[in-house]
């Protein structure tokens, strides 16, 4: 069985290791979106990991509502990407933009426009926005004519990561966004072609995948999904109906890998009595899988060993430990993260993090 530290080929690139950095909104760019000198560092710093994959990077002004998140619709936030690529690079990483449209979750106060979700619907709960949490607005339904417009902004984006300098691109399908708000019959209320049926919700996903891999190939295209439990006010009432079909799809396209992030009935980010799908879902899935949420080194490596994962990636653990494959390998102290600096401004809590060697 592979250990942690064994390289892995992820269709066009090659990890030098299976200690992945998950992706993570931390709002250090501009408020039009931009990505800032201060990100390079940050990045740079966790380039151990076997593959970044980035914080969450809105296609369209649209798709983007949390504040201070970076875009890569522009040619001023692709320029302003492209130093925190190459200082990836320089320091020996790699690293995969994560595409985000945020659907119903994006605030209008953000965005400046009415978010859109496949029904009408309002999420529950508080959004950041620029003024403190507010209530979520209510989403209207997107137009079928609008759809060709949408899969047109994946191809742009997906054009524009490879622009600046990124390895490939990752389709944020997960955690009550819009791809997942299509996928889940708790937001999907639909009854054309993109609602009803298993087949009809994980349409879009397909649509966008395929429009994706035409842009920068199959070998440079990864997706993530959320198979089960609640996040962010969604749910599906039958999860293995529609998510080890997506996932069997996602296999035939053949994508360079698949991303999970699956709760738990003792999870720290959403708990559920809905039974984790990846044990399923590696039986229908070829491609690499790489499993996220609460894993420590031991639960990892315990993935790798029974054949379910090929990788893991970790997030809240890379925030604090920039070097975190290193301490793992010499099982080292972990430093602990400070949520009231995950979306702060500045260094404190981004880049002063120290290693292990001071």
């Amino acid at each position: 069985m592979p250990s942690l530290f064994d390289p892995i080929r992820f269709g066009a690139v090659t990890a030098k290791n299976r200690i992945l950095m998950a992706p993570l909104t931390r709002g250090r760019a501009t408020r039009e979106h931009v990505p800032t000198d201060i990100m390079a560092k940050y990045y740079a710093q966790r380039a151990s990991a076997g593959l970044i994959i980035s914080e969450a990077i809105g296609i369209t002004q649209e798709g983007s509502g949390w504040p201070y998140a970076p875009g890569l619709w522009s040619d001023a936030q692709v320029n302003s990407w492209q130093p925190i690529t190459q200082a990836v690079h320089d320091a020996g990483g790699l690293i995969f933009a994560q595409l985000w449209h945020m659907g119903r979750l994006v605030p209008s106060s953000v965005s400046g426009m009415q978010p859109v979700a496949p029904s009408a619907s309002q999420a529950p709960g508080l959004a950041h926005t620029y003024d403190g949490k507010k209530p979520y607005d209510m989403a209207r339904a997107l137009r079928l004519d609008e759809i060709p417009r949408l899969l047109n902004d994946y191809e742009v984006a997906a054009k524009n990561a490879l622009k600046a300098g990124f390895d490939g691109v990752q389709i944020h399908a997960a955690n009550g966004y819009l791809i997942d708000e299509f996928i889940r019959d708790g937001a999907n209320h639909r009854s054309d072609a993109y609602g009803g049926s298993p087949e009809n919700r994980i349409r879009l996903l397909k649509e966008i995948t395929e429009r994706v891999i035409a842009t920068v190939g199959a070998d440079r295209t990864a997706v993530r999904l959320s198979p089960n439990g609640e996040i962010q006010g969604l749910v599906d009432s039958h999860p293995e109906q529609v998510f080890i079909p997506a996932a069997e799809m996602l296999s035939d396209l053949n994508i360079a890998f698949l991303g999970m992030r699956e709760g738990a009935v003792d999870g720290t980010f959403g708990q559920t009595d809905q039974p984790k799908l990846s044990p399923e879902i590696r039986k229908v899935f070829k491609p690499p899988l790489v499993l996220n949420q609460d894993y420590t080194f031991e639960k990892a490596q315990a993935a790798l060993d029974s054949g379910v994962a090929d990788a893991i990636s970790f997030g809240r653990l890379f925030i604090a430990n920039p070097d975190l494959p290193r301490r793992f390998f010499e099982k080292a102290p972990l430093a602990k993260d400070v949520i009231e600096t995950w979306y702060s401004a500045g260094a404190k809590g981004y880049t002063d993090y120290p290693f292990i060697d001071g």
